[in-house]
């Protein structure tokens, strides 16, 4: 029986870690060597990356990309790890068609 709470347990914390590192599905995850301050700069290498890892991407402002016909929110997060902050770059798929991709279809008569 303790075994089980162990494990249940163990899962658990793992599930959580993941949650908040930001690894769900269809989510992009994006950690860069260095840290960008200026909001500009920290867009150009959001896009050469993911143009790195052959994706179609382009930015829209309002901090929102479009990256492969899917509009992504981008948000940052700063984590500690092994004691040095790390700037992380989590693309989360916006739920639904938004403005910017009902603006990008009607350009390109997709219904």
């Amino acid at each position: 029986m303790d075994i089980i709470v162990l494990l249940v347990a163990f899962g658990l914390i793992l599930f959580g870690f993941n949650w908040l590192m930001g690894y769900k599905k269809n989510h992009i995850v994006i950690d860069f060597d260095e840290r960008y301050q200026d909001y500009k700069e920290y867009i150009g290498a959001i896009q050469r990356e993911l143009v790195n890892q052959g994706r179609v991407v382009s930015y829209k402002g309002n901090s929102r990309f479009l990256i492969d016909g899917q509009v992504y929110v981008f948000v940052e997060s700063n984590i500690s790890m092994g004691g040095a902050p790390l700037q992380r770059t989590i693309l989360k798929p916006e739920k639904g068609d938004s403005e910017v991709l009902q603006q990008v279809k009607g350009k390109m008569n997709v219904r």
